[in-house]
């Protein structure tokens, strides 16, 4: 009885689970020509796939961006906005 996981049948939890136990930090970077660029650090790179979290980044905010060194990278000042997208995706922001 002891290995019967009620969960175990659900797909994608434990890609879930791992989204919930990442803290991840939003920053905003000034660039060339004082252009701002908001961070986003902390990611598991082996559990989650940044080209699909930029993605929904940049389809939801209508911005560009790129993934780079382990962190996604979208072209304004999106501080404001950005938290509560990815807390929508399942990750926990400081």
């Amino acid at each position: 009885m002891a290995d019967d996981d009620p969960f175990a049948d659900i797909p994608g939890i434990e890609e879930d689970l791992a989204r919930a136990e990442e803290v991840l930090s939003v920053r905003v970077e000034r660039r060339t020509y004082d252009k701002p660029v908001t961070i986003v650090e902390g990611f598991d790179e082996s559990s989650t796939d940044l080209g699909d979290v930029a993605t929904k980044l940049k389809k939801n905010l209508g911005a560009g961006g790129t993934v780079s060194d382990g962190a996604v990278e979208i072209q304004g000042d999106h501080a404001d906005r950005v938290p509560d997208l990815l807390e929508e995706m399942g990750f926990s922001v400081e």
